[in-house]
């Protein structure tokens, strides 16, 4: 499952009017990190909002794009002091 679509702004949705999700598999591939750190970052509350079904969490595609925008860190540009 991809994350990208044609409009970055909204998610795509299917026939029901649902957006994609993706399970913790597939985000940890997608992030390229082990599995278990999203468990961890579940533990502590630093991972992106998630749904769960029974044993199953579920992320969907736009809470995942909205945490990994907060992760972003500042250019090295914005972090300086203005000097004039």
């Amino acid at each position: 499952m991809s994350i990208h679509n044609e409009n970055p702004t909204t998610s795509s949705t299917d026939d029901w009017g649902l957006e994609p999700l993706m399970d913790v598999h597939e985000l940890a591939a997608y992030l390229g990190i082990p599995i278990s750190t999203v468990y961890d970052w579940r533990v502590h509350g630093k991972g992106p909002a998630a749904y769960r079904f029974g044993k199953h969490l579920k992320f969907a595609i736009s809470d995942v794009r909205a945490w990994i925008a907060q992760q972003r860190e500042p250019t090295s540009e914005s972090r300086r002091p203005d000097r004039r």
